[in-house]
């Protein structure tokens, strides 16, 4: 007969060492963070970038935007990127079969008109039905296709793009002026040992934004969209700094990463996967262990794209259910990878970080939560393991939330007024009493819908963050 009493025990003692080592792991990357943000902060403080602005030194760049009813944000998004200071560029906006009128729109504000276009089929996508240049700006092009998905979208912009290097960036976007400058400086200085590099994304909502460009950064007064701009700055500046350090890094965001067109279309390009940013990275990392290239993907703290967040919990809930299911899909189609040396610390690091902190975190988490209930409800708690749980819980939520909003305050200071980051430090102290429990429980969710098999992004509504 089972002794459940031995369980719960049991039960308990795993999940407190489970989240004692999560903690030892989040404390190292944060440390390495630290050090190295400020090591780069000092470096930058010699180095203007305008330098970087002479041709001579920089790598043409074709900014590709996959939009799927994109019509209330996608304007202000083209708009900031035909502002951006950086020399030799070209804008490839695919509009992906669009419902709605963002198609029409880019055509009228834009004044763009069809074009014969001969595209270079690299990539297996679906049909193209049309190429528009704008003729108040020569290097905006309108790409019109049928639709096929977000990776799709891409793989067709990539068809279209002159330059060897491309970046990916979604449709409701706003990029700070000089943001190119900063994450190609690591592709222009490195002699092609760098072939991806990502920058930081910030949420948007309670920004003053006028003409696609950045007035005053703000916060939202909502604690929903305030908690995920903590929860960005923990996962950018704490998480990616340190996996980045070491040639680690397995995630370059969709919303904002160059990359190098030579190498992503030898991958094979875009998969029509949910999680189709970390899944090339995974891919690209696979093919140059592959090869035994000394190659390199990074991420720079600090060129910023400022994007819109989900102000509603039924589209937040669905966004991070999504985002799981992606992990998993990446993790699962290069399992091969796992503890195999012949990956080097990419299979013997990486890989296992990924699976057994990001993707089953959220699963034991849960179980600690249900067996501290259970204990309550059963009436045979120990009070010690109660109070250890909840600090643990403190830490790896709240005191780490806590700890990036400082590093942000330090290092890159993007919210200037004092009370915004006032604001910033309390609600984070508040993350483990209700924001992470939530989001723990969407991420399981994501994990039964990817049992069943479900597919798709599911719809997401924006109400647009620009003042145009």
């Amino acid at each position: 007969m089972i002794n459940w009493s031995n369980v719960l025990v049991v039960g308990s003692w795993f999940i407190l060492v489970y989240m004692l080592v999560i903690i030892v792991v989040y404390g190292g990357m944060l440390i390495l963070s630290l050090f190295q943000i400020r090591k780069s902060y000092q470096l930058d403080d010699y180095e203007p970038y305008e330098e970087l602005l002479t041709s001579e030194y920089t790598k043409p760049v074709s900014i590709l935007v996959p939009a799927y009813n994109e019509s209330v944000g996608i304007y202000s998004s083209v708009r900031s990127l035909l502002s951006i200071e950086y020399p030799e560029y070209e804008v490839i906006i695919i509009n992906d079969g669009s419902k709605d009128d963002t198609l029409e729109k880019l055509l009228s504000k834009f004044n763009c008109k069809k074009i014969s276009r001969v595209i270079r089929k690299q990539l297996d996508t679906k049909q193209v039905k049309g190429v528009y240049q704008s003729s108040i700006y020569p290097n905006l092009l309108v790409i019109d296709k049928e639709n096929g998905g977000k990776a799709d979208a891409l793989n067709a912009g990539i068809n279209c793009s002159r330059y060897s290097y491309f970046c990916s960036l979604d449709g409701d976007s706003i990029i700070e002026r000089n943001a190119f400058l900063k994450v190609l400086k690591p592709i222009i200085e490195s002699d092609d040992e760098v072939i991806a590099s990502g920058g930081s994304v910030r949420i948007a909502n309670g920004c003053v934004i006028e003409n696609g460009e950045i007035i005053d950064t703000g916060l939202s007064k909502k604690p929903l969209v305030i908690m995920q701009v903590i929860e960005y700055l923990r996962a950018f500046l704490t998480g990616r700094v340190g996996l980045s350090h070491n040639n680690l890094l397995l995630i370059v965001s969709g919303a904002f990463g160059v990359f190098s067109k030579k190498w992503v279309i030898e991958a094979g390009g875009y998969a029509h996967t949910v999680g189709e940013d970390m899944e090339l990275v995974v891919r690209l990392h696979r093919l140059i262990k592959e090869k035994k290239l000394n190659k390199r993907i990074v991420y720079v703290p600090d060129p910023v794209c400022w994007t819109e967040a989900p102000e509603s919990i039924k589209f937040l809930r669905r966004q991070r259910k999504r985002w799981h299911r992606g992990l998993f899909d990446s993790l699962w189609k290069h399992r091969k990878l796992m503890f195999n040396p012949k990956y080097g610390s990419i299979g013997l690091i990486s890989m296992p970080y990924f699976f057994f902190i990001e993707f089953l975190g959220p699963l034991i988490e849960l179980i600690g939560y249900i067996l501290l209930i259970v204990s309550i409800i059963a009436d045979s708690i120990y009070m010690e393991y109660a109070i250890i749980f909840f600090l643990l819980s403190l830490i790896y939520g709240s005191i780490y939330s806590m700890a990036a909003v400082l590093l942000e305050e330090w290092s890159m200071e993007r919210y200037k007024k004092v009370r915004h980051f006032v604001l910033l430090f309390f609600i984070s102290l508040t993350e483990t009493l209700w924001f992470r429990p939530m989001t723990v429980l969407w991420r399981v969710e994501g994990m039964i819908e990817m049992i069943f098999g479900k597919k798709g992004w599911g719809e997401m509504v924006r109400k647009g963050v620009s003042n145009d």
